[in-house]
């Protein structure tokens, strides 16, 4: 073993991109292991690597963590990414959920029947700007720091910078209407370790294409 964690999970984005993001800011380096054939989940849920037969699955400090919240919080408290006290975890537990809504939102356009995409994306967008982006565009404002929590670095942070790029690739002036958040996404993007992140090369996924949509579906269902 090499101590790095292990990531068992497809070669895409999905549930284990926001763990990938969070280990690349707190500069830790990774492993992953890619399941690619059905028989490669089978495996782990024979074995009883997976503790409710699902991954992603996180080889770290001699667990098999899986549920992707419980991996996030782990990696959040082990590297100092989830404030100083309970209220600040509060406070960033509350940041990370809305995202997360987001996310889910966003993620499902891909599942969507083909004369339906193009209807539910906008009203994703739709609410992104009127819902969720205002949230955080206020609190910056708020108390007129650079990070969302405690003046400090924290999984809210990674995660709504994710979820502003992400959210880009369908709508790239997305943030025309919100000056804090484009100054926060330029300097979260040049902190040194999500930088590299952000690099080509990186183990950041690409979007997902929907020629793999069907081999995905082949190993999970």
């Amino acid at each position: 073993m090499s101590g790095k964690p292990r990531l068992h999970y497809v070669n895409a984005r999905g549930r284990m991109e926001p763990i990938r993001w969070l280990l690349a800011a707190a500069g830790v380096e990774f492993e992953e292991a890619f399941l690619e054939t059905k028989d490669d989940l089978k495996k782990l849920q024979t074995n009883g690597d997976l503790l409710f037969q699902q991954v992603p699955m996180v080889e770290i400090d001699g667990m098999k963590m899986v549920q992707t919240r419980a991996i996030l919080s782990y990696i959040a408290g082990k590297y100092n990414l989830y404030g100083k006290d309970l209220k600040e975890r509060a406070l960033i537990d509350m940041y990370v959920e809305g995202l997360a809504d987001l996310n889910e939102l966003i993620t499902s356009n891909f599942f969507q029947p083909a004369d339906k995409k193009e209807e539910h994306l906008a009203t994703v967008m739709d609410k992104a700007t009127t819902r969720y982006f205002p949230v955080y565009e206020k609190v910056l404002k708020g108390h007129g720091q650079d990070f969302l929590v405690g003046n400090k670095l924290s999984r809210a942070d990674v995660q709504l910078l994710e979820i502003i790029l992400l959210v880009e690739e369908s709508k790239p002036d997305i943030l025309a209407k919100f000056p804090l958040l484009q100054s926060f996404k330029a300097k979260t993007s040049n902190i040194p370790n999500i930088k590299k992140f952000l690099q080509p090369g990186s183990q950041r996924k690409l979007p997902l294409q929907e020629k793999d949509i069907p081999r995905l579906m082949q190993i999970f269902h």
